[in-house]
């Protein structure tokens, strides 16, 4: 699913009318008829396919963060791949009014970075990470890890935001981040640790225990790469989903 192939950001546009275009043989903006609508509704398709195709063309994914339901955004994968930042923060408890950054990992084009407290985790660090992401996605990120950030640093997160926890809880697959990995088939590398054992081997860490930073960094980078799959796994169901029933190709 695209961006291009979407009509539901329009007023007046649902779920059932979007599909009834999608029949119709109308996929794509480029297709578009707008007989098969009523004359406001087709002015309206017109003029929003008019201002998308030149956002999207600029690369503004902010445009179709604004436009999209929220139950929607994860239409914007497709097109902004490249540039989604998967990230994932550990830290020593769940208040970041009492409680401390630990690591950062952010995984994007194929590339992994590790922030570390006391080495390099910076606001200048966090804000080069983000300074080309046109699409961020983590899970439970949007009550957690970006309040956290922004908390603890002082920094603003202006990046459209796809919290896969939600569109998850879509596609019924409920419990924490591991449990859903295990249930969509994503197996990992390492042994799971808990976030009692991330708070544990931190504090060894810092009574000079190298080992300890090791293995947390190494978790925490699995947490962050593994979040790519599961976008991977989660968007081709709900695109299959959407799709349910037609015969037409929306690929």
């Amino acid at each position: 699913m695209r961006i291009e192939n979407s009509f539901i950001p329009v007023r007046g546009v649902g779920e059932r009318t979007e599909r009834n275009l999608w029949r119709a043989g109308s996929t794509h903006w480029d297709e578009f008829d707008a007989s098969l609508v009523g004359a406001k509704t087709g002015d309206r398709i017109e003029t929003f396919i008019a201002d998308a195709a030149a956002h999207l063309d600029d690369g503004n994914s902010r445009f179709f963060d604004d436009c999209f339901p929220s139950g929607e955004r994860w239409r914007l994968y497709e097109n902004f791949r490249d540039e989604t930042c998967f990230f994932d923060i550990e830290t020593t408890g769940l208040s970041p009014e009492r409680d401390s950054v630990t690591t950062v990992s952010f995984y994007q084009d194929g590339e992994t970075t590790t922030l570390v407290s006391g080495e390099d985790l910076t606001v200048d660090a966090l804000r080069e990470q983000f300074a080309d992401a046109k699409l961020i996605a983590t899970f439970n990120g949007a009550r957690f890890d970006v309040p956290f950030l922004e908390t603890s640093f002082d920094v603003s997160i202006d990046v459209p935001h796809v919290d896969l926890m939600y569109p998850c809880r879509t596609l019924d697959l409920t419990g924490g981040l591991k449990q859903i990995e295990k249930d969509v088939g994503i197996d990992r590398d390492r042994p799971d640790i808990s976030g009692r054992d991330a708070v544990r081997l931190w504090r060894e860490y810092e009574r000079g225990d190298q080992s300890s930073l090791d293995t947390l960094v190494s978790y925490n980078r699995e947490d962050a790469v593994n979040l790519e799959r599961l976008m991977e796994t989660v968007t081709g169901r709900l695109h299959d989903r959407a799709c349910e029933g037609l015969d037409a190709d929306l690929g």
